[in-house]
């Protein structure tokens, strides 16, 4: 009789956690495959320059009930790091991301995601020499499982300086 009180009680409550479960999801504004196109991103990462010496590390999760993608980020040299908060603007359809470092430095970059990569750029701006530039930073969700994080910067629309390259390994 032990046994099968323990059984009953034991089912109900895997109905009652599955259908709040449900519910819960059901709820969710950002549990749309739009909203998970930047979960490529999520993890504890290792990142190298091409030269193949460390940039340093990130680690990205998502908050809000995920409607954000929280990266904080730790240069190799000593004393940077930086933190962005990436979300999908429903109202607008782009995904923006928001980055502050602890130099005072900020970017607001918006863009999509075309086949395996995230664009983001920034709005155009004018440098102390009154040319137009602005920023473009593609992460690629590479086959093997790293990710390829690639900022640069554009000026008149021809002249590129790459600002970083970076190839993120998952953190072991």
């Amino acid at each position: 009789m032990k046994t099968i009180f323990f059984i009953l009680a034991f089912s109900i409550g895997s109905l009652t956690l599955t259908a709040q479960d449900a519910t819960a999801k059901a709820n969710c504004n950002c549990c749309t495959e739009t909203h998970s196109q930047f979960d490529f991103w999520v993890g504890e990462w290792t990142v190298t320059q091409p030269n193949g010496s460390p940039a340093g590390t990130n680690s990205l999760d998502k908050i809000q009930d995920d409607c954000i993608l929280r990266e904080n980020w730790t240069s190799a040299t000593s004393g940077y790091t930086g933190t962005s908060f990436s979300f999908y603007n429903a109202q607008k359809k782009q995904w923006e991301q928001l980055w502050v470092d602890n130099q005072g430095g900020n970017l607001h970059l918006k863009g999509h995601k075309k086949g395996n990569q995230m664009i983001l750029r920034t709005d155009d701006a004018k440098n102390n020499e009154g040319k137009t530039f602005y920023h473009q930073v593609t992460w690629t969700d590479n086959e093997d499982g790293t990710v390829r994080q690639l900022w640069e910067t554009y000026t008149e629309g021809k002249d590129v300086v790459v600002a970083f390259d970076g190839l993120y390994k998952k953190s072991k």
